[in-house]
């Protein structure tokens, strides 16, 4: 009976996984897709600076308080006063939705007041023209947030009873908003389509989801009753992990700023390179992390510290199966990915050379940016989101000194191996963490898998190597479809080869 109810969860967990990562897919072809619409019209240039860094104060003010750190807390909490009182559970669920509302709005205001004196602290390398532009686009961008907490708010609660269709098809529906900015509103009114069309996907983002919403018999009133036990419970669990992101945050606000003091174009290239690197990320690291919380967090309420500890470490060495091989390909196929995804109209080939560059330094920190977030969720599920602030903190620091003295020597690319430092620091030093508050974490197995995949992963990278060399003179690298040929054959022969070695050797994952 018991192995028939942990055969049944984990297939919901798999499943889960595997819609979510879907849609992940989809996401982030549109995101691709966005992404060769920006370039191509507008290159990496002053309008492309603007644009990316008009998003920092957004993001700064969204993904500090809500992104990660409300679902964080929300969850756990929402789960175990689900079980013991499902009209106090909904109940809860208003006030934090309520109350997170009235400060969205409040920080929303004061920022479109002041985002003239803050863009000037976050891209002080810009001259006057480009930070009231920025600022302008920041503007319309706070407008965004009001509908993406409220819509990571629903997400929350479906991530709770484990629905996650429509919260995986959310990020799908605000690429398309982005999308239709770029088509339709950029001829009409300009530039500050780029803005609107933000607004726009953060609004289809939050109204994709209401149905389901609707479904698990969720009715919104408005309650603001933050004397509530749970309510404080989620603000005391929700304080650590905001400073945990707003640390994350100020790593990007640094990173913009060090690169409006480089040559133009610094910022987009820096952000173009960030985007195609985190592609892998978002397909498979993410949807197996945010799959595995609720199972986490359960095994961790009925102190089965076997199956938490178990989950853990197949969840790890999955996303290690996918992120040691995706890192050795990104960095040979580096060029390739760059020119064919971005290289269009006004991306031209010095735009390539130093994206390519930028990403392949970004690649080399791909398994801890991939494991980072399952690691993280693990604390979460212990409610305690102190510790990975630990990390995030190390981390930043560690960061902020690597830009600055790399950047000096590398430009935009120092910027990217900064990063990937720092992203290693932080999950060694979270790894360590949890090793010592939970012990052994299937240690040996881990190594095992992790010392298999790093081997096949190099076999069938210098086999992609080769192939790449074999067909160069078959084939004409300065087309599309040359490039797409070459890159395509050593692609698949790469892939062959590594899915082959961990068949033939019998590879678990």
């Amino acid at each position: 009976m018991i192995s028939a109810i942990k055969n049944k969860l984990f297939t919901t967990i798999i499943g889960g996984a595997i819609i979510i990562a879907f849609f992940s897919l989809l996401s982030r072809i549109l995101g691709l897709l966005r992404d060769r619409l920006l370039f191509s019209t507008f290159g990496a240039g002053d309008v492309l600076d603007t644009y990316y860094a008009a998003f920092r104060l957004p993001d700064l003010i969204f993904n500090t308080l809500v992104l990660g750190a409300l679902s964080a807390a929300f969850i756990p909490v929402f789960l175990e006063y689900w079980h013991k009182d499902k009209e106090q559970a909904w109940k809860i669920a208003n006030s934090v939705l309520n109350i997170m509302l009235v400060v969205l709005l409040a920080l929303g205001l004061l920022g479109f007041y002041f985002a003239p004196e803050i863009v000037s602290m976050i891209a002080p390398g810009f001259d006057l023209e480009k930070r009231l532009v920025t600022a302008e686009l920041t503007r319309i961008m706070l407008i965004g947030i009001i509908f993406l907490g409220l819509s990571n708010i629903a997400s929350s609660m479906l991530n709770a009873f484990k629905r996650f269709t429509a919260f995986a098809i959310a990020p799908v529906m605000y690429n398309i908003g982005i999308i239709t900015g770029i088509i339709v509103l950029v001829p009409i009114i300009g530039v500050q389509g780029l803005a609107w069309g933000v607004v726009l996907g953060a609004f289809l983002h939050f109204f994709i989801q209401l149905p389901a919403l609707s479904k698990l018999g969720f009715k919104y009133s408005f309650c603001l009753n933050w004397r509530m036990r749970g309510v404080w419970k989620i603000g005391a669990l929700m304080l650590p992990r905001t400073f945990g992101l707003a640390i994350n945050q100020i790593n990007q606000v640094v990173n913009t700023a060090i690169g409006s003091t480089l040559t133009i174009g610094s910022v987009a290239i820096f952000n173009a390179a960030n985007n195609l690197q985190t592609v892998p990320i978002g397909i498979f690291a993410i949807p197996i992390a945010l799959a595995y919380f609720p199972l986490f967090s359960e095994a961790w309420v009925k102190k089965d510290t076997d199956q938490l500890i178990h989950a853990f470490s197949k969840a790890m060495r999955r996303i290690l199966f996918i992120a040691i091989p995706s890192s050795i390909f990104i960095i040979l196929l580096r060029a390739h990915i760059v020119r064919l995804v971005l290289g269009a109209g006004a991306f031209d080939w010095t735009d390539t050379i130093l994206t390519a560059r930028t990403l392949s330094f970004f690649a080399i920190s791909l398994f801890a940016q991939s494991l980072i977030p399952l690691i993280a969720r693990m604390f979460y599920a212990l409610q305690d989101t102190k510790t990975p602030v630990i990390a995030s903190a190390v981390s930043l620091a560690l960061n902020i000194y690597l830009s600055i003295k790399l950047s000096m020597i590398m430009g935009v690319a120092g910027l990217g191996l900064g990063f990937s430092i720092a992203s290693i620091v932080n999950v060694l030093v979270l790894w360590l963490l949890l090793r010592k508050r939970l012990g052994d974490l299937d240690d040996r197995k881990v190594f095992k898998s992790i010392m298999k995949i790093s081997l096949f992963s190099i076999i069938a990278g210098w086999a992609m190597y080769g192939i790449l060399f074999a067909i160069a003179p078959f084939v004409d690298t300065h087309t599309g479809l040359g490039l797409l040929l070459q890159a395509g054959a050593a692609g698949v022969v790469g892939v062959a080869i590594y899915l082959g070695l961990a068949k033939i050797m019998r590879l678990y994952e």
